[in-house]
């Protein structure tokens, strides 16, 4: 399946607050998950495993480029049930280049999921992503929703992250 988005990270001291302000929107959960991201080495873009507990697996391919604010990502999604066979071949390929351990408390309005994350080593974060699945919204459109809720939640250029989870643990390294 192919993904049109936009998104942006913010780097936030008490999920609480935001969550808070979230719920006077009345959005629907979707509940928690315990989310291992592993990360290959590419020549181009990013590729990751997505592996959720009780859930079916993701193998995503995405294109975005790194800066503060939002930004359009290029998605290919790919979903399949949990099997083994399927990373042990991807490491055996690429190799892996980090992995990302996270638990994420997920909601949605419409076509926007709102993400709080505690991701390990590297603390909170709230995402909001923009998405058109069926080719229905242009990116100003998107990009528009993802814009009025980084207003909404009056996010601070200072708490905007520019990189992915991924790379803000290389860096840490």
């Amino acid at each position: 399946m192919k993904i049109k988005n936009f998104e942006f990270k913010a780097k936030v001291e008490s999920i609480d607050k935001y969550e808070n302000l979230l719920l006077k929107l009345t959005p629907v959960s979707f509940g928690t998950d315990h989310q291992v991201d592993t990360y290959f080495n590419t020549s181009n873009g990013r590729l990751k495993l997505r592996e959720i507990k009780g859930k079916n697996s993701s193998l995503i391919d995405y294109n975005r480029e790194n800066f503060a604010g939002s930004k359009k990502s290029e998605i290919i999604f790919y979903e399949h049930q949990q099997d083994d066979s399927l990373k042990k071949i991807l490491i055996n390929q690429f190799g892996v280049k980090v992995i990302v351990d996270k638990k994420r408390k997920i909601y949605g309005i419409g076509n926007v999921r709102f993400h709080f994350d505690e991701v390990d080593n590297l603390g909170t974060f709230l995402e909001v992503e923009a998405i058109d699945t069926s080719d229905s919204l242009n990116i100003d459109e998107l990009k528009k929703q993802c814009d009025f809720y980084y207003d909404y939640f009056k996010i601070e250029l200072d708490q905007v992250e520019e990189l992915s989870y991924s790379d803000l643990i290389l860096k840490k390294q």
